[in-house]
């Protein structure tokens, strides 16, 4: 065995006795959301409810979990060993620096699980996100591989596992797009313009496929060929959030969408659930409406769509579900523009919070570390830009930056930018940062030696 075999062996053993180690000290972890995706919920997307069905139809249902718990350690140890074994050879990091590199990527998992309030480890929770980890770093491993080496094998690779992130959450749909922007780049860059529209084709027939296969899974699941419910109903509390009485007069007086619009604006008034309690909220505006958006969707939006659609008779759940998601669509095409100023003030305040939990956490004097980071690490990108418009580390960085962008804009959308929500850009962040530092570090070593070379050439 070389030396090079015997540190890989290292590092993976490393992992898996940190995943493993955590998984033997915390064991499974099943939260309020654990229970839709054991049931396939019709909220929830396919791939992570089918992925606990699998253990739990071959060893039961509480050892099944078990399983997939550590089935979801070894995954993340696995994903992120070939990440960072790919990015050290092609920056020909020492060990040193790939311990850096190991580092970087364990931390998000100690941070949910010891700083944010979420307070869990995520590998060994019962939730999407546990799968949806691992899955992200081989789309990570892939999408590099496609940026430096473009061969289309990786280019397919990549793209397959945006399809499948797609699959266990929606959020991460943003990674099927951000496929579409790095390989039309690609072919741009190479001057490839007859085939621009290959990966316009691509992503246009991956977006049919995923819904296909929801209506298909839904189908065999409840009996309705239909897509997952109730996103527009998160789109609409945020909506509803920034709404004055005024706002109304959009629908027509009498209708049902005026009647539904009249009773969620007094049951969010009753909860406190609007922007006018948040401006004196000493926690300030941004938290508040993070601490009130699942009160207003569920005890306002979500209970008395219920109320209604199965007061119609022989309704069943999926039914409700579909129709409460549709009348949310219908209001918020005639809602938003009426409210839109307010809504677009709240909806960059989430996307502020994403930005920071993307790579901190949430905290007055944080915040403005967060900020200077993102300012270093654009300098040191522009830096690098300048010097070599093929710089690998600004490369890495600007995919880092991309994605990081794209989730937080899309998650704010229809929800709060949660740690859970947001560990996905964190470790790639810092490790582009990492990587641009090395850069820098490496041509002052060459600076010095030329000069030291000079000065013999010189004497």
């Amino acid at each position: 065995m070389t030396k090079e075999h015997k540190k890989s062996l290292g590092i993976f053993s490393l992992l898996l006795l940190f995943f493993l180690g955590m998984f033997a000290m915390y064991g499974v972890g099943v939260y309020n959301d654990s229970e839709q995706y054991i049931t396939m919920h019709i909220h929830r997307e396919p791939l992570y409810p089918l992925f606990l069905a699998l253990f739990r139809l071959s060893a039961g249902p509480e050892a099944g979990l078990f399983l997939a718990a550590a089935a979801q350690n070894v995954l993340a140890a696995c994903s992120i060993f070939f990440l960072i074994e790919y990015l050290t050879r092609k920056f020909s990091l020492n060990l040193a620096g790939e311990l850096v590199l190991l580092a970087l990527e364990l931390a998000p998992h100690l941070v949910t699980r010891y700083v944010s309030a979420l307070g869990i480890f995520l590998e060994n929770s019962i939730m999407s996100e546990a799968l949806c980890i691992p899955l992200f770093q081989f789309f990570l491993l892939f999408m590099l591989r496609t940026v430096f080496e473009k061969r289309k094998t990786d280019m397919i690779w990549s793209l397959v596992f945006a399809y499948l992130l797609s699959m266990t959450r929606g959020q991460m749909m943003t990674t099927i797009l951000i496929w579409l922007v790095v390989v039309f780049l690609l072919f741009l860059s190479e001057r490839k313009y007859r085939r621009l529209l290959i990966p316009v084709a691509a992503v246009l027939c991956v977006f049919g496929l995923r819904s296909l296969t929801v209506y298909t899974y839904n189908y065999f699941v409840t009996g309705y060929f239909m897509g997952n419910t109730y996103g527009q109903v998160n789109t609409l509390t945020n909506v509803i959030y920034a709404c004055d009485r005024e706002d109304g007069e959009v629908f027509e007086e009498g209708s049902l969408e005026r009647s539904f619009f009249d009773i969620f604006y007094k049951g969010a008034d009753d909860v406190l659930a609007s922007y006018r309690y948040a401006k004196d909220a000493p926690e300030g505006e941004a938290a508040y409406l993070e601490s009130h958006h699942d009160t207003l969707k569920f005890e306002v939006l979500e209970s008395n769509f219920s109320v209604y659609y199965f007061g119609l008779g022989e309704v069943d759940y999926y039914q409700q579900s579909r129709m409460s998601d549709e009348m949310a669509g219908i209001m918020l095409r005639k809602l938003l523009p009426a409210c839109f100023g307010q809504w677009l003030y709240d909806y960059l305040l989430l996307c502020r919070n994403g930005f920071i939990r993307s790579i901190a956490v949430v905290n007055r004097w944080i915040n403005w570390a967060a900020l200077a980071i993102y300012l270093a690490a654009a300098a040191l990108t522009i830096r690098a830009l300048i010097k070599d418009k093929k710089s690998g580390p600004a490369r890495v960085m600007g995919l880092a930056l991309l994605f990081i962008a794209a989730n937080v804009c899309a998650t704010s959308l229809t929800i709060m930018c949660l740690s859970r929500y947001m560990i996905y850009g964190f470790s790639i962040f810092y490790m582009a940062f990492f990587l641009l530092l090395v850069e820098v570090m490496r041509e002052r070593q060459q600076k010095r030696f030329r000069m030291k070379t000079l000065c013999i050439v010189q004497n």
